[in-house]
């Protein structure tokens, strides 16, 4: 009984892990998004499926889990890495809830022993703000927080709470999820939060698509995000104070040069 949680990065195999692939293609059955089944699917066309549409996630991972519990290996694939903003924590939640004994796959001496519970692996893979932050330049270089504007199971006044402190702590800041037909709202909200404490000539960095058919970069600043076309695969990089704009690239320094002679 084992279940792998997958990290397909952008979703193109040229940039998934090695594991990745390997797994992908030993698994008895593949559980995940539609969208992201689609993706891999040169990898899994002889595989039983597992398809879900979007707001299906807790489903999507029962199932998952149900399969590998009946002995066969199951991968559940998330897009990026598993445990950002993916499939990952629900399957934490979920086996939690239900009392399932977990053991690293990893582990030899766990072994296959199905009375021992559920081996679980996680497979990493690149997030978005990674392969945005790649496609920007070099805007992570030092302290950052990633903040996701989907209020869908996030309170939006903890949102901006976080927004607020992490404009005021001179993070830069990685928004996910920064808009969509439903909401069209917040980001315009989180630029008026993060305007309080940086000025408006900040430079942020607009990735759309990374790594796929569909990307897009652009930049802007701070003053003029609420112009910027972005949508749900979209990854937003609003600098810090230390953060610059070089020819077409965008990047933080970390300090070297108050350090060193470069």
């Amino acid at each position: 009984m084992i279940l792998y949680v997958i990290g397909t990065g952008p979703g193109d195999i040229a940039y998934m892990s090695q594991r990745a692939i390997e797994i992908i293609k030993q698994v008895d059955c593949i559980a995940g998004y539609t969208t992201y089944i689609d993706l891999i699917a040169d990898l899994v066309q002889s595989k039983e499926i597992i398809s879900t549409g979007m707001m299906k996630e807790v489903e999507r991972v029962e199932k998952a889990i149900e399969h590998a519990l009946t002995g066969k290996s199951c991968a559940l694939i998330s897009g990026g890495d598993p445990g950002i903003y993916a499939m990952a924590g629900l399957v934490f939640e979920i086996c939690k809830q239900r009392d399932i004994n977990l053991l690293r796959a990893q582990d030899k001496e766990a072994g296959p022993d199905s009375a021992q519970g559920l081996l679980l692996e996680i497979v990493p893979g690149i997030p978005a703000l990674a392969a945005g932050a790649a496609l920007a330049g070099a805007p992570l270089t030092h302290d950052f927080a990633a903040i996701s504007l989907s209020d869908l199971l996030t309170p939006w006044e903890k949102i901006e709470k976080r927004l607020s402190c992490a404009a005021m702590a001179d993070f830069v800041i990685v928004l996910y999820n920064p808009k969509s037909k439903k909401r069209d709202w917040q980001l315009k909200r989180a630029q008026e939060l993060i305007l309080e404490h940086r000025e408006g000539t900040t430079p942020v960095g607009v990735i759309t698509g990374a790594m796929r058919e569909n990307q897009n970069i652009s930049f802007t600043t701070l003053d003029q995000l609420d112009k910027a076309e972005v949508g749900m695969q979209t990854v937003v990089f609003v600098g810090s104070s230390a953060s610059l704009r070089y020819l077409d690239f965008l990047f933080t320094p970390r300090g070297y040069s108050k350090k060193y002679d470069i």
